[in-house]
């Protein structure tokens, strides 16, 4: 809605279509901005027939003040505290700004014991991604300018580095990691890297046209987590009692089913476009898993387990 407010003291007569391309929404989200702005913020705001756009009719020098609740403030509060992880990143200064700026336009009635709120609510991660922020935020930077650009990349295993010239669509951060999906050059595909590997960033000061059917949601529907493949796999992975209730308590994928066992323990079923992530995963359960299908997912799982096994130094013989 800010950008609609300066698009029209601009004198642009913007519109639902121009500013859903500008902003990557719908046009029906527009529609709604329009209306909020037009019926519950107050603003003299009408439509143009001939120019095809909206206008102010009287003078509106800036945007209506924020207006918040008490709880409202609090739920705010609480994002602020899961913001953690952006700490130290390109976001971090931004993400500052805003809440400044929202905490200097509350009204002065709105408050809350903060020292007793630090106690109650903390937010914590068990693996920190280690980040060079310089390259970080070029990456950000260059993705947000859509600006092609030069990585130094090394893959994981890889003594060295190899140059991959990109265009950066989208910077996610994916169960606490942070990754890039960027169109590569070289393989004429989308690739998907690992800020963390990235060595340099160069500039080739040159722009690109991200496509308008590229959809990070969509790309990832099928995947258990980044990786993205082309198969179609149906999994079915049996838990024991000793863990079932683990599983019954999130939501690991949109396609997921449960299925409560006999004894205690409960079925999970998936339809996944690849097998990479879902083999770790598995492993991680130490043994508490089944794989029942695909059948090339438990071979897998097997031989990794296999691999664990004959990797592991033999226990020395206890003494009596």
């Amino acid at each position: 809605m800010l950008r609609i407010h300066q698009a029209i003291h601009e004198g642009t007569f913007p519109n639902a279509e121009t500013l859903s391309l500008e902003l990557e929404v719908s046009a029906k989200t527009v529609y709604r901005d329009f209306e909020f702005m037009r019926d519950r913020l107050d603003l003299p705001l009408e439509y143009d027939e001939v120019r095809h756009g909206y206008y102010y009719t009287q003078e509106v020098r800036s945007f209506p003040t924020l207006q918040i609740t008490e709880g409202e403030l609090f739920a705010l509060l609480v994002a602020e505290k899961a913001l953690q992880q952006y700490r130290g990143t390109s976001f971090e200064r931004p993400l500052l700004s805003a809440f400044k700026k929202m905490a200097a336009s509350l009204p002065e009635t709105v408050s809350l014991n903060l020292a007793d709120w630090e106690q109650t609510i903390s937010f914590r991660t068990s693996a920190e991604p280690i980040l060079n922020l310089e390259i970080f935020d070029l990456l950000a930077k260059a993705t947000s300018q859509r600006e092609r650009v030069v990585l130094t990349y090394r893959k994981p295993g890889r003594k060295h580095t190899e140059c991959r010239t990109v265009d950066p669509y989208h910077l996610a951060n994916v169960n606490g990691e942070w990754f890039l999906f960027a169109f590569d050059h070289l393989r004429r595909d989308i690739r998907t890297f690992v800020p963390a590997r990235i060595k340099a960033v160069e500039k080739t000061g040159q722009r690109f046209v991200r496509p308008a059917r590229f959809s990070l949601e969509q790309r990832l529907k099928d995947s258990f987590g980044v990786h993205a493949g082309c198969g179609e796999h149906q999994i079915r992975i049996q838990f024991n009692g000793l863990v079932a209730d683990y599983i019954r308590e999130k939501k690991w994928h949109p396609s997921q089913r449960l299925r409560e066992l006999s004894d205690g323990g409960v079925e999970l079923c998936l339809k996944l476009s690849s097998l990479v992530e879902i083999q770790r995963w598995i492993l991680a359960w130490g043994g508490q898993a089944v794989v029942i299908e695909p059948p090339e997912l438990a071979a897998s799982v097997y031989q990794a387990a296999e691999r664990i096994r004959r990797n592991q130094p033999a226990r020395p013989a206890r003494k009596k």
